[in-house]
């Protein structure tokens, strides 16, 4: 009776309930369960929006605001290229995502006690936002083992046409907790006070050592290791697929240029501050409930869309995110501002809708491609050159303190049009499950 509900639930979700086996729908379920603790911490612990809020109400100068983003993602995919010959040569590789899972559980329980000495005046708001910034760079490296590892798990534990499905609805799942939080905030349950924020950034670490846990249980087969080992023959070896792949490097600029959709958050709440009524911790909620409702209506289409063709998805969010962002950037040059916090509030939905799109988009393209048994160093080896390039983002936050952040959301639009004529050049990798 269970099984069948569970295979009712599942068909529903996924459209795949005739053929699925009681494993895969395990699996499933497995998968679902430990993204959606991670996905609802990650919200939790948001550089974008709540480390941002943070920083700016604290009067924090460009630079570090700016340094969030990149050293949280540059973080999660410089190591990946270091990692990937381990996890190549490793038969059970659902370890590295549980470990990286309970790393960085550790560490945002260090941001929150950071962040609960500086209400307590034993440390400065100063000191305290570079504690979070270091807590914040080491919950990145723990990441990295888990971004490294998960396609390669994913793609062997669940069928494709399913695999953008779990994150979609893990993704809306947790978007919904999030915005349980964000409407607490807002009403003034949950005070707008660095000791609150800290006590929700202890519950995300609590659920991310939760999650770890959870996936241990995953049914993984064990990988080919000497497949994979014929690739890891030194640094060139590891470099080869850029040069033998042109989708590969098709696929990787067009990911570059997306990484506007993640850079552009904090540059909103950055121009937002300069209206007259600007955004500070008692507006956190209102732009958290923002994000998390735009996460909510978008992130299970996208998930669905991208089992469809993750090429067409990438191509719409990057026209969205181009939209969106020269908007802002048009606004905040005429006016200074974007209309106060309700204003900055439309902004963020509006980018996190498309943001959800390229994350999606990027995920599902690269689990479905054709990786020539070589997945985890494909994800890498695309994670790495994108951590150099997230690196030089930083750049972006010293840039708006020269010319302000509407210049900056201007580059961003621009970069995200990009990536969107890029990504029509990309294969429709989801051809054969169509076809099948």
């Amino acid at each position: 009776m269970a099984l069948n509900l569970q295979r009712r639930l599942y068909g529903s979700l996924t459209e795949d309930d005739a053929q699925a086996d009681a494993g895969q729908i395990r699996a499933f379920a497995t998968h679902f369960t430990a993204l959606t603790a991670s996905k609802l911490a990650g919200g939790l612990v948001d550089p974008k929006l709540v480390l941002s809020s943070v920083l700016v109400a604290l009067g924090a100068p460009g630079g570090l605001v700016g340094a969030l983003v990149p050293v949280r993602e540059a973080g999660a995919l410089l190591p990946q290229l270091a990692l990937a010959a381990w996890i190549d040569r490793s038969r059970q590789r659902k370890w590295f995502w549980a470990a990286g899972a309970a790393g960085q559980g550790i560490a945002a329980l260090g941001m929150a006690a950071a962040g609960r000495r500086s209400s307590s005046a034993t440390i400065s708001f100063t000191a305290a936002g570079w504690a979070i910034l270091g807590c914040l760079a080491f919950l990145a490296v723990c990441r990295s083992a888990g971004s490294a590892s998960y396609k390669d798990v994913l793609s062997r534990t669940l069928d494709k046409g399913t695999r953008g499905t779990v994150s979609g609805l893990a993704g809306t799942i947790g978007a919904v907790g999030v915005l349980i939080f964000a409407l607490l905030l807002s009403f003034g349950i949950i005070p707008g006070t660095p000791a609150a924020i800290a006590g929700v950034i202890a519950v995300a670490g609590a659920l991310l050592i939760v999650a770890g846990l959870i996936f241990t249980l995953l049914q993984e087969p064990d990988a080919d290791i000497d497949d994979a080992a014929q690739g890891l023959g030194g640094l060139r070896a590891i470099f080869a697929p850029l040069r033998k792949d042109a989708q590969l490097r098709q696929y990787i600029l067009t990911r570059t240029l997306l990484i506007s959709t993640a850079l552009a958050p904090p540059f909103v709440v950055m121009l937002s501050a300069g209206d007259g009524e600007s955004v500070n911790l008692g507006h956190l909620g209102l732009l958290v409930l923002a994000s998390s409702a735009a996460a909510i209506v978008s992130s299970y289409v996208w998930g669905r869309l991208s089992d469809r063709s993750s090429r067409r998805t990438l191509m719409f969010a990057g026209m969205a995110a181009a939209a969106v962002l020269a908007l802002a950037a048009l606004i905040g040059t005429l006016t200074g501002g974007l209309g106060g916090p309700y204003g900055a509030a439309g902004f963020v939905f509006a980018a996190k809708i498309a943001y959800e799109g390229a994350r999606a988009g990027r995920k599902t393209h690269l689990a479905d491609m054709d990786a020539h048994d070589q997945r985890a160093i494909y994800t890498a080896l695309s994670n790495s050159i994108l951590g150099v390039m997230l690196l030089l983002g930083g750049g972006f936050g010293l840039l708006a303190d020269l010319v302000g952040p509407a210049l900056v959301l201007g580059v961003f639009a621009a970069m995200a049009a990009g990536g969107a004529l890029l990504a029509a050049g990309l294969d429709e990798v989801q051809a054969d499950a169509q076809s099948g």
